[in-house]
């Protein structure tokens, strides 16, 4: 089963835990304000914002495809910064632009 860090769980009024994440996600997509993302994001949370498994971030950070990945020990973690830029250059422009 997948862990999620606590603040992608919400309890319900039932006291059963609920999915956050794609909620979380659309929040990190669509915050005009980049000082509300944290500063450096997990894979789960990379994975959950380019609406991808973390299995496809693994590889492509292996294949040097993302920007802003910093190794620590085991452990990968992005720059949001980068990442963000990195997605706003590969955006499709829209008809109206």
């Amino acid at each position: 089963m997948k862990t999620l860090s606590p603040r992608l769980l919400r309890v319900t009024r039932n006291g059963r835990p609920t999915d956050d994440v794609d909620a979380y996600a659309s929040n990190l997509r669509c915050s005009a304000d980049r000082s509300d993302f944290p500063v450096l994001l997990t894979v789960d949370e990379a994975a959950d914002l380019l609406r991808t498994s973390r299995r496809a971030i693994y590889a492509m950070v292996e294949r040097r495809q993302l920007p802003g990945v910093i190794r620590i020990r085991r452990r990968v973690l992005f720059r949001t910064s980068e990442l963000l830029d990195w997605l706003d250059q590969k955006r499709a422009s829209s008809l109206q632009e």
